[in-house]
């Protein structure tokens, strides 16, 4: 979408669903001697890259494919996934995977692993599938995807297994919990959820089909652990709109609201507002346009006639009839707000009198870079609203007791709390046990554990691991920056690097001059002459090659012993371990 043009949103009516709840399923048939297992290959460690393996017999199931932003410690790194070696060993076994919702910690890994699991076919809510469709878009691969759109009415048999879905409130439309009926029982994960008594949409979480469920009898329950340390219930969108509303009427100026692109109801908020207080709407930010376009196309957000305008538009009314949608709540260099922060965005400046909301919490890893352009912009005269100071923002998860009603509608024999750091599946395993479900029956696992459920609904967690590491994305290269490469970035960031360059003799491998360094965020060369000076006298005693013979097997051993002297050297010099890289010329 250009800044320069006027969006065009067109309005397409969802397919009338099919008629209501189906009858229950029967039973997938039993194979002699099979168990199923559930295996989880992220989302139980961290809060992302969420992805969950069902396996019975000759059939695997999966549950979501999502992707995780790296934490600071991650140099360079753009993205974490799911470690798939285990499903590409049986990747013949995969007969699809299901989608509970379009967030990219759900859907962000699908371009990375889509091929190597040999192209399964691929279940989602309409929403979610045209948000899939334009990411494997950006790769290419939009068109060899098997995209396969469901309602919250059907049920879909995937193999040896049969789903049903209900409807949860989220922060995005079309969210929907499932309930896999496998040979051993019925499994139900709710994927992430709330109870929201007045969302935006006016579509509440399905109670009926949950608690039908629930009496039908479940055997594991599978519940989102995000916010389970919190007390009391999440607060209802409805309430964030009151807010934001009385923002908008209050600024003099522009409204700058930065928000997820994927977070269709807060944009709504936002439109909803801006209407109200006779403002109109510009968005900025490649994904949020995207974004808005494919929800608007499919009819799950609704604007206003003549309510959308251009950047450039914007730049030609008065501030007080300006609202701007952009990207970058969470402070990302290259997003709509951090460029406006830094005054380098090509149509919208900053300036006194601009009010600007925040409206999302940050994701660990990310409160530096959120303060640093949240200062930014205060030093540009902004008015900035955030979290801490009002209620502009509520997460998508359940709270202490909508959790304890979800349990209590399901009330399934056994609990894995998913979705979250181990302290909070910790907390949502106490929630579980102080409604009654026994601590046998509940299983905090780890990413790449394995559950095995017998024919009698017994279950263990085996001593045997998959894969579940993570697998680092940094640019082109999916994988190859390991742990070693990871170190050495983190080591150079630290202590800086330190590069040593011999010159010697191609026939005698005797030193030719002297050494040469560079020293890149280590030490300032200009003020060092002493240590170089010394530095330089030990790397001489170091170069002692006699004979032509073994000048290969000696420039191996020269250079093991630059990095292990000089390294010591200098560490008893500055006590800083920069990155020692030995380089040896032949002339």
């Amino acid at each position: 979408m250009s800044h320069h043009k006027k969006p065009k949103f067109t309005t397409k009516p969802l397919p009338t669903p099919p008629p209501a709840v189906k009858s229950i399923p029967p039973p997938p048939p039993k194979l002699q001697d099979s168990n199923l297992k559930i295996i989880p290959l992220g989302g139980l460690e961290e809060v992302g890259k969420n992805m969950t393996v069902f396996e019975y017999g000759n059939d695997i199931l999966i549950i979501d494919m999502g992707l995780m932003f790296p934490n600071e410690e991650m140099l360079g790194i753009d993205y974490v996934i799911p470690d798939v070696s285990y499903l590409i060993k049986n990747k013949h076994k995969i007969r699809g995977v299901v989608f509970t919702h379009g967030h990219l910690d759900h859907i962000g890994a699908i371009p990375y692993l889509l091929e190597k699991l040999g192209n399964p076919y691929l279940y989602g809510t309409p929403l979610t599938i045209e948000l899939i469709r334009d990411r494997l878009a950006e790769f290419r691969m939009d068109k060899k995807a098997r995209l396969n759109t469901f309602t919250v009415n059907d049920n879909i048999r995937v193999g040896n297994f049969e789903l049903e879905f209900f409807r949860v409130n989220h922060n995005i439309p079309d969210g929907v919990g499932i309930a896999i009926y496998t040979p051993v029982g019925v499994c139900v994960t709710t994927g992430d959820f709330k109870f929201d008594y007045t969302p935006v949409d006016e579509k509440p979480s399905d109670f009926s089909r949950i608690a039908l469920l629930g009496g039908r009898g479940v055997l594991v329950a599978m519940c989102d652990s995000t916010s389970a340390e919190k007390e009391g219930h999440s607060i209802s969108e409805k309430k964030i709109g009151r807010t934001l509303r009385r923002i908008f009427e209050t600024a003099k100026g522009r409204v700058i609201m930065a928000t997820f692109s994927t977070l269709v109801s807060r944009i709504q908020q936002a439109v909803n507002s801006a209407y109200q207080t006779g403002r109109k709407v510009a968005f900025s930010g490649m994904s949020l346009e995207k974004a808005v376009e494919i929800a608007v196309r499919l009819n799950y957000l609704k604007i206003p006639p003549d309510t959308v305008i251009s950047l450039k538009q914007a730049k030609n009314l008065d501030d007080q009839k300006v609202a701007i949608v952009a990207t970058g709540s969470q402070g990302q260099e290259s997003s709509a707000l951090a460029r406006m922060s830094r005054q380098e965005h090509r149509e919208i400046k900053i300036r006194q009198g601009d009010t600007i909301i925040l409206s999302s919490s940050p994701i660990p890893g990310n409160e530096r870079s959120i303060y640093n352009m949240m200062d930014n912009l205060f030093r540009l005269g902004a008015r900035v609203f955030y979290e801490k100071i009002m209620d502009i923002h509520t997460g998508g998860h359940a709270h202490k007791e909508d959790m304890k009603l979800m349990l209590s509608l399901l009330k399934p024999k056994y609990f894995i709390p998913i979705h979250g750091e181990h302290h909070m599946l910790v907390n949502n395993a106490w929630i579980a046990h102080e409604l009654g479900i026994p601590n046998e029956n509940i299983f905090i696992m780890e990413n790449g554990q394995i559950l095995k459920i017998d024919q009698e609904q017994k279950a263990q967690i085996l001593k045997d691991k998959v894969p579940a590491g993570y697998v680092l994305v940094d640019g082109l290269g999916v994988g190859d920056v390991g742990h070693v490469v990871l170190r050495d970035r983190q080591q150079m960031a630290k202590d800086g690097m330190f590069v040593v360059i011999i010159t010697v003799g191609k026939d005698n491998g005797a030193l030719i001059g002297e050494p040469d360094i560079v020293s890149r965020g280590f030490i300032y060369m200009k003020e060092s002459d002493k240590l170089l000076k010394e530095v330089k006298n030990q790397i001489r005693k170091i170069v002692d090659i006699k004979g032509k013979e073994n000048l290969s097997a000696n420039e191996v051993y020269i250079k093991s012993r630059i990095r292990e002297e000089i390294g010591e050297y200098l560490f008893k010099r500055t006590e800083r371990r920069p990155m020692i890289l030995p380089v040896i010329i032949e002339a």
